[in-house]
């Protein structure tokens, strides 16, 4: 048995990046009294029921797993205090607390959030960090509040936003610095106590949930933004062009030189790899790509059954 932790413990999250702090609470010894999760999915063709990551692990370990369709109402605060946790912590749960279930816990309600607060409020901070070009981000947590991520923060770490990183590969690694951070809070709350830090306000940015409407290429924009764009945007949910009526997918790009005088913004040019001109004059040399209904292939390889030759216009 590792340090004391706040007893009980509510655990609130739903999808793989909140699975690792529910990993970390087992096995540092929390008395977890019950876990929250989002109601169980469609999946697949069949729209099957699909578990949340959260959800498979409790039930795994013996845990009353609770999958309200909503946190409002006095329905959902009158089964909190029946399960009358010391503290609630909640990662990556999916949907605001009210404030009468935040006055519950007497120890509050703790948060880990993947960006450096206050920059990156919002549902999608670890895409947003990518696509922003931040050369660092990393993991808070914090004491909710009736807003979106703007509680004061008790713990935060820093971490380099690798060059070729996508949202795919940095998560897992936010994942594990956030799980254990939120061990390090519980335990201090648990003893002597932490005084959290206020956000400052004035230099909060958003960071809203991504729209599949949004991975639509614009190469009017510069090269280096839009090949941001699409790590930002993989796995999901995605990047793409339009040509010839067909949604064609792009993971992978990189910004490339200096695109010839007078190559207009999304002209096809001669080229190896796949390469596009940009709005700011450079080149995005497109690696991978993926037709409808087919897998994801080097670009060579997908071009040489489907030609766009160069001057064309994407």
């Amino acid at each position: 048995m590792g340090r004391p932790l706040p007893d009980p413990l509510v655990f609130m999250g739903t999808p793989e990046f909140a699975a690792e702090s529910l990993k970390a609470l087992l096995e540092a010894g929390a008395h977890l009294c019950a876990v929250y999760t989002r109601p169980d999915k469609g999946a697949g063709r069949g729209q099957r029921a699909s578990e949340p990551p959260v959800k498979r692990l409790a039930r795994e370990a013996g845990i009353e797993v609770v999958q309200p369709l909503t946190l409002r109402g006095p329905e959902a605060a009158g089964q909190l205090r029946d399960f009358a946790p010391a503290a609630v912590a909640v990662v990556a749960y999916g949907q605001l607390l009210p404030p009468v279930l935040l006055a519950i816990p007497p120890l509050g309600c703790v948060n880990v959030h993947a960006s450096l607060l206050p920059r990156h409020r919002g549902a999608s901070p670890i895409a947003h960090a990518i696509w922003a070009g931040d050369p660092v981000t990393g993991v808070c947590t914090m004491r909710m509040e009736a807003g979106m991520d703007t509680g004061p923060v008790y713990l935060r770490e820093e971490v380099p936003v690798p060059p070729e990183a996508t949202t795919g590969t940095l998560t897992p690694l936010l994942a594990t610095l956030g799980a254990r951070l939120l061990v390090e809070t519980l335990v201090a709350l648990a003893g002597p106590g932490l005084s959290p830090i206020p956000q400052e306000g004035g230099a909060a940015t958003q960071a809203p949930r991504l729209k599949k409407e949004q991975g639509r290429l614009d190469f009017a924009r510069p090269a280096a933004e839009l090949a941001r764009q699409i790590r930002a945007f993989n796995p999901w949910p995605g990047t793409y062009f339009l040509i010839g009526g067909e949604n064609v997918k792009v993971h992978c790009a990189t910004e490339g030189g200096p695109a010839p005088p007078g190559a207009a913004p999304g002209e096809v040019l001669p080229g190896e790899q796949f390469p596009v001109a940009c709005g700011d004059g450079r080149v995005l040399i497109i690696r991978t790509l993926q037709r409808e209904g087919r897998r994801a292939l080097p670009a060579p390889e997908v071009l040489r059954g489907f030609s766009i030759q160069p001057g064309t216009r994407l």
